[in-house]
């Protein structure tokens, strides 16, 4: 009997995409909801937590929740993965070039590079550093 091998699929959302999952999906495409559903795991970085924490204090982006009751919920409910922001990552957002020049793109950048994760994300700046991109 032939041994089966499993894919394994790992996926990083950037943070809009985090937000357009936990807004029911919308604005994601069919494809990425379904390469999302069909992950072995859906990573959301801490930076992300980060950037919408201040966009609400900002007010630049309103939930109906505070953003740690917000994204302790959507990560529950879709059977998301927190991850860490490490210092591999860290330092090697520093030394990318320039093409993107958001430093939290750039962690999210750095962190799927280093870790080997496709990303899901409407920016087409991430394609330009060579992490697979699910747009």
């Amino acid at each position: 009997m032939a041994r089966r091998e499993r894919h394994i699929s790992l996926v990083l959302l950037d943070t809009c995409a985090l937000l357009w999952l936990g807004q029911g999906g919308g604005r994601l495409s069919q494809d990425a909801l379904q390469q999302i559903e069909a992950a072995t795991v859906v990573y959301v970085s801490a930076i992300s937590g980060f950037e919408i924490g201040v966009k609400v204090a900002k007010g630049k982006l309103t939930l109906p929740a505070r953003p740690a009751e917000w994204l302790a919920t959507i990560i529950q409910h879709h059977n998301l993965r927190e991850l860490p922001v490490d210092l591999a990552a860290s330092v090697r957002s520093a030394e990318l070039p320039a093409f993107h020049t958001d430093p939290v793109d750039r962690i999210l950048i750095a962190t799927a590079e280093t870790r080997g994760l496709r990303v899901v994300t409407a920016d087409a700046a991430f394609a330009q550093y060579g992490v697979e991109v699910i747009s």
